[in-house]
């Protein structure tokens, strides 16, 4: 061979060692070659990085610097019977670990080979770092036994199976709590299907439809519809169950929901809902529900024959158009506030009877509740009211002729007690006055006489003037409301010997009759027993008008009393002053405490006047 092929083939050489060296030093792993006496002869760019040591501090050096102490014999061992094996290539065994430049160990995977040349054996190791990739692997460990541990403690049964065989990887406790089964017993899906159903035609049906389902969920990756069956357990008892199955990779779900408790209680309910029908449809009054949502889902059959309607009319809010037309604002009112307050709620409103003619109800609603507390609607009772406003009516009505003749009486009686008997007193007295001024001068004693039969005919005749004007006032049709309260009061005040304080403001003068007598008469009843009875010298009277109604307050600082009780006795004072009121549409209020006196107001309102005669 010449000398041109020579120097072909070394420079052919050289660019291959090259080229080898290069992929060395760019190589991802750590590259270390050692010599038989085990010192490093080549060391790449990736050793240099993993093991913190430059390649000039390196080359040279014995291998076992970058060896943990504890495993340095082993090691030398190793390559030693490598070499002597006359291996080619091996991979060092398991749990190996290095020893980076600056004292840090680190896990690491190896592979070691060997070749000889010039005589010399060279040994070439080529290490990973493992460091992140058993990171990884401990995180997964970790997550896969957090995951196992998540399903084993699940409150839901689960199983965890093997695709395709279905073989069983886990129960959870619920499972075992569930139906009893253990991973023993249910070792596969196979040996689930006798136990949890016994009887064959049933098994097969279940099994076919099972097998159908997982079938398409797989196809589709996707989950099962949810399927339903009554399982057998370990106990003997059943139990329905809702089934659930979710495939992920070559690892199945199955979830079970125990739908026991819940027919249980769905039953109850329709049991419970039926007693409540037949009941409320016996009862001797007429009652609805209503729902959430404000509208009805109920009458009863009272309800609906009273009506004359069918439940699907009624239903919603469909009892409304039986409602008479001037209560039904006033109705729907009275039930949504009452309804959004969660309050119990009593009105009376004129509904349309079957034949046509509207009755007066009495209706009663309350808020009910589920057995969680969470609110369910209302419920409510209602009875024919009609006799009983009638016989109020009436009774109203004799009420007013009753004080319409009482005022009668009492403007006649004052008349003649002030054109009659007074008059006639006061000429009694004119004439006892001529006696006594036609007496001769020495009859003095007699004198004293005439004059005090005199005073007594003039007293006698102011007090039936008082007397006339308490049964009526004059002033009442002339000079109207304000100013015969006034006299009134200054009248009591300088006869009683008592203090009143009087305040009015915003009184009409164009005030109704009927309003200014109820409301003078009520002032006077009132007075007239705080004065009697509260122990008070001072009293107050305020009287105020509105753009819509006037009220009246008569105040006292006295002994108080019991209203309830003052009511149950044998006074008609508050009775007639209450009945007084109603005459008008107007209302008494009363707020007494022992010790702490008495404030009685009465209010009324100003579009009222007398009721017409029913």
């Amino acid at each position: 061979m010449d000398i041109t092929e020579l120097k072909r083939i070394e420079q052919e050489l050289r660019i291959s060692q090259e080229r080898v060296e290069g992929i060395i030093a760019t190589a991802m792993d750590a590259i270390i070659t050692i010599d038989d006496e085990q010192r490093i002869v080549l060391f790449n760019a990736a050793a240099e990085k993993m093991l913190r040591c430059q390649a000039r501090d390196g080359i040279g050096s014995p291998i076992d610097r970058f060896i943990p102490e504890r495993f340095r014999a082993a090691h030398c061992a190793h390559v030693r019977h490598f070499g002597e094996a006359g291996y080619t290539t091996r991979t060092m065994g398991p749990a190996l670990w290095g020893l980076r430049a600056d004292g840090e160990e680190f896990p690491i995977e190896a592979t070691i080979s060997q070749m000889e040349t010039g005589g010399r054996k060279l040994f070439t190791v080529i290490i990973r770092d493992i460091t992140e990739r058993l990171r990884a692997e401990e995180a997964l460990k970790r997550s896969e036994e957090h995951c196992r541990e998540l399903v084993l403690r699940s409150p839901m049964a689960m199983a965890v199976v093997h695709l395709p065989e279905s073989t069983t990887e886990l129960v959870n406790l619920k499972f075992i709590e569930l139906f009893g089964y253990t991973m023993e017993d249910v070792p596969d899906i196979e040996h689930w299907w006798p136990l949890a159903y016994p009887d064959v035609t049933y098994r097969e049906a279940i099994k076919a439809e099972w097998t159908s389902r997982v079938e398409k969920a797989l196809s589709s990756h996707a989950q099962i519809e949810p399927m339903e069956a009554t399982v057998h357990c370990k106990d003997g008892s059943s139990r329905r169950i809702e089934f659930h199955f979710a495939s992920l990779g070559d690892t199945g779900l199955i979830s079970f929901v125990d739908l026991t408790a819940r027919q249980r209680a769905e039953a109850e309910l329709r049991e419970s809902e039926e007693r409540f029908r037949l009941m409320a449809n016996t009862a001797p009054v007429m009652i609805w529900a209503s729902g959430v949502d404000k509208l009805c889902t109920f009458f009863n059959r009272p309800w609906l024959d009273f009506t004359g309607r069918s439940l699907e009319a009624e239903l919603g809010n469909g009892w409304a158009e039986g409602v008479h037309s001037e209560d039904l604002r006033r109705c729907l009112d009275t039930y949504t506030k009452s309804f959004d307050r969660r309050e119990p709620f009593q009105m009376e409103y004129r509904i349309r009877r079957h034949d046509g003619e509207y009755h007066w109800i009495l209706d009663t609603g309350v808020a009910r509740y589920n057995a969680d507390g969470s609110f369910a609607g209302y419920i409510g009772s209602c009875i024919d009211v009609t006799e009983r406003k009638l016989a109020e009516e009436a009774l109203s009505t004799l009420g007013r002729r009753l004080i319409e003749a009482q005022e009668e009486e009492r403007t006649r009686i004052a008349r003649e007690l002030h054109d009659d008997i007074n008059q006639r007193l006061a000429l009694l007295a004119i004439s006892l006055d001529g006696l006594k001024q036609n007496l001769p001068a020495a009859a003095v004693g007699l004198e004293r006489e005439v004059e005090a039969a005199r005073q007594q005919a003039q007293d006698l005749s102011t007090d039936v003037a008082a007397l006339s004007r308490r049964l009526h006032s004059s002033k009442l049709d002339h000079l109207g409301l304000v100013a015969t309260a006034a006299s009134l009061i200054r009248e009591l005040s300088l006869k009683q010997g008592v203090e009143i304080d009087f305040q009015s403001e915003g009184i009409p003068k164009d005030l109704s009759k009927e309003i200014s007598l109820c409301l003078f008469r009520v002032l006077q009843e009132a007075l007239q027993n705080a004065i009697k009875h509260s122990g008070s010298r001072r009293f107050q009277v305020l009287l105020n008008g509105g753009s819509s109604e006037i009220q009246l307050t008569v105040r006292d600082s006295g002994i108080g009393f019991d209203p309830r009780q003052a009511t149950k006795g044998r006074g008609l004072g508050l009775t007639s002053m209450k009945e007084r009121l109603k005459l008008v549409d107007g209302d008494l209020s009363i707020d007494s405490q022992s010790e702490h006196g008495t404030t009685i107001h009465a209010r009324v309102p100003l579009c009222s006047g007398i009721r017409p005669d029913v």
